[in-house]
């Protein structure tokens, strides 16, 4: 099971990123690193979970509902780190096998977000430099990501029941999607 795959000689395979990140300022004048996430592992944005200080927040952006609730930004109550950790190991074969929603982790002492699209991009804002060591620890190089070009999104029947779970999970704040977050 994938979440994003792309066309290899007529098939649909998954896609995987290369094990690459590139520090650019956002179109807002912020710093910014983005990595791609091999494999869609949640570990690698765990890595850069760890960077943030707590309490933290989570963000579940769901964009592709099936039937599980309405489409929304659905934040989480504030969460150690710990917590973080234990809520992606309770769901990771939805986190990593699904494409019908975005992720994102937030420490407001530092306003610092980390970012987890659906395209199996990472985004960070904050501490850049942290992030970078992260990445560099975990193999990762500087250098550009090549184009996705042409790709699919997979969202599985076969993981619904972890998609209604992951909503049960919280007491969540819901507010309606933005028109960014929208496909």
């Amino acid at each position: 099971m994938y979440r994003l795959g792309h066309l290899v000689e007529e098939q649909w395979v998954e896609h995987s990123h290369p094990a690459v990140f590139r520090c650019r300022m956002s179109g807002s004048g912020t710093p910014r690193i983005t990595a791609g996430v091999p494999s869609a592992d949640p570990e690698i944005v765990l890595k850069l979970a760890q960077c943030l200080e707590e309490p933290l927040f989570v963000l579940y952006v769901l964009h592709t509902p099936r039937g599980e609730a309405e489409p929304g930004r659905y934040q989480s109550p504030d969460l150690s780190f710990a917590e973080v950790q234990e809520f992606f190991e309770q769901f990771r074969p939805f986190l990593s096998g699904d494409g019908r929603f975005d992720l994102w982790l937030y420490s407001p002492s530092q306003r610092a977000t980390v970012v987890w699209d659906r395209h199996n991009l990472l985004y960070g804002y904050g501490p850049i430099q942290r992030y970078r060591a992260s990445l560099v620890a975990e193999g990762f190089v500087e250098g550009e990501l090549p184009p996705l070009g042409q790709h699919t999104h997979h969202y599985r029947a076969e993981l619904d029941a972890y998609a209604k779970a992951l909503i049960s999970h919280y007491h969540w704040l819901r507010s309606p999607l933005r028109p960014e977050d929208e496909q």
